[in-house]
């Protein structure tokens, strides 16, 4: 191919220049999550030349079926681009591996090769998009992303494009904590099933960005350890994105593609499904019965200690490791409201030691129980991103590093942040009145996305 692109692998896009020339989100090799997660279908031999023939590659965000160490290995030449976080912990990490590393300026185009420009935009949830201009055809490339006060920017470069597609992650909900129980031990039904449409969803948010094709990306996974296993109910399979889908403005194109920028011809890539092989988590290094000893527990208390906001929003977190509890006080009176976890101990301390704890929410073998009032969203907005997100990937514990933080996400698009912080309070604001199934909810939902998509 001349010029274009490849949609492959779970996140991953591939652009040539009669060379291939970038690829994104490599995950080529090995498992993510503790092994939890796997493949749901194998990179097929053309592409994953493609891939190592690339010159650049760029990692959206820290999650490991994004930033694939075993991955990054069989890149060790190339020059890895990464968006403008705030904290620079991944410029700094892989730099220290020897890594050659280049930080992208937020929203400044880059060429990259005579007929691809790229431009790059990290928020503040420690998430970052990529606008890739291949011949004039515009890939809108948001992986994990939802909007944080970018989409009017990226609505505007759209419009400015011959043709555009948007690359989002969609499907049921696993590509987060759903592994809840509640008091009695039994499992909770998550609550996004099968039964809902993923299809509408795709539609709805071409329709707020204007492109004209839409391309499942970003959810291609299985579950494999035995532990997990039970969550390969709520994957989303590559027909489950038809359901539901329909527009008059946008075309839904299968999840592996081919497109020719110069002749504007799309292909379809057939990528081999995985054959899913059941592992125990001890072939990952987890051995259930396994406790924590006491330097352990020091070392797991010190590291949410630290965190001020959790002290400021809980009264108390429980790790059960080992059939052994571990609370840690947050609170110096009252114990009402508190998150229990049971986990095992290798995974836990290779979370604490690395401060990668969003990886064991994601992997969906942690236990997790909620006590006291907690709204729908559980785990948000007081939990999951003051840990993994501000803490964990941006280096804010405390309240002033969290101050200067907002801040400087603040200061890169004031009116467009605060659009957004106005748009969220609302929408909490909303969830107090009744459930995501309310009658309420939809309707201002709809409205809601009438409105972006003007």
């Amino acid at each position: 191919m001349e010029v274009g692109f490849d949609t492959i692998g779970n996140a991953t896009v591939i652009c040539y220049d009669r060379i291939p020339v970038l690829v994104t989100d490599p995950w080529l090799t090995g498992a993510a999550y503790f092994g939890s997660w796997t493949f749901s279908h194998d990179i097929p031999d053309e592409q994953m030349d493609a891939i190592k023939a690339c010159e650049y590659a760029w990692i959206s965000h820290g999650h490991p079926d994004h930033l694939s160490p075993d991955s990054l290995r069989l890149l060790r030449a190339k020059t890895i681009l990464l968006p403008d976080h705030r904290g620079n912990r991944i410029r700094d990490d892989l730099q220290a591996l020897g890594y050659k590393v280049r930080v992208l300026e937020n929203k400044v185009w880059t060429k990259i090769s005579d007929r691809i420009r790229i431009l790059c935009i990290a928020d503040y949830n420690q998430d970052g998009i990529l606008l890739i201009d291949v011949n004039g055809r515009l890939i809108v490339n948001l992986n994990d992303a939802g909007d944080r006060g970018w989409s009017f920017f990226v609505k505007r470069v759209v419009k400015q494009s011959k043709v555009a597609f948007l690359l989002k992650l969609g499907g049921f909900g696993d590509a987060d904590m759903i592994n809840f129980f509640d008091k009695d031990g039994a499992r909770q039904t998550p609550f996004v099933a099968k039964s809902d449409s993923v299809g509408e969803a795709m539609a709805i948010e071409a329709a707020i960005y204007g492109t004209k094709y839409v391309v499942p990306f970003s959810s291609m996974h299985k579950y494999q350890r035995s532990d997990s296993i039970w969550a390969n109910d709520y994957t989303t399979e590559v027909d489950d994105y038809k359901a539901g889908f329909s527009s008059k403005s946008s075309e839904l194109l299968p999840a592996f593609i081919r497109y020719d920028c110069e002749k504007d011809l799309v292909e379809e890539i057939n990528p081999p499904r995985r054959v899913i092989t059941v592992f125990d988590p001890k072939d990952f290094g987890d051995d259930w019965s396994e406790q924590l000893d006491a330097t352990e527990m020091t070392q797991l208390s010190g590291y949410f200690k630290t965190i001020s906001h959790l002290q400021e929003r809980f009264d108390f977190l429980k790790f059960r490791v080992g059939g052994r509890d571990h609370v840690i006080e947050l609170a110096k009176k009252r114990f009402h409201k508190g998150i229990a976890f049971e986990v095992p101990r290798s995974s836990l301390m290779t979370a604490i030691k690395y401060e990668v704890f969003d990886d064991l929410l994601i992997g969906n073998f942690m236990k997790t129980t909620l006590h006291g009032e907690f709204g729908q969203e559980r785990l948000y907005p007081d939990f999951t991103p003051y840990v993994a997100k501000y803490a964990d990937n941006g280096k804010a514990r405390t309240k002033e590093e969290l101050e200067h933080y907002f801040e400087a996400y603040r200061k890169r698009a004031p009116y467009d942040f605060l659009r957004h912080m106005i748009e969220v309070n609302c929408r909490r604001a909303v969830l107090q009145l009744g459930s995501t199934d309310s009658v309420l909810y939809k309707a201002m939902a709809r409205t809601y996305h009438f409105m972006k998509s003007l």
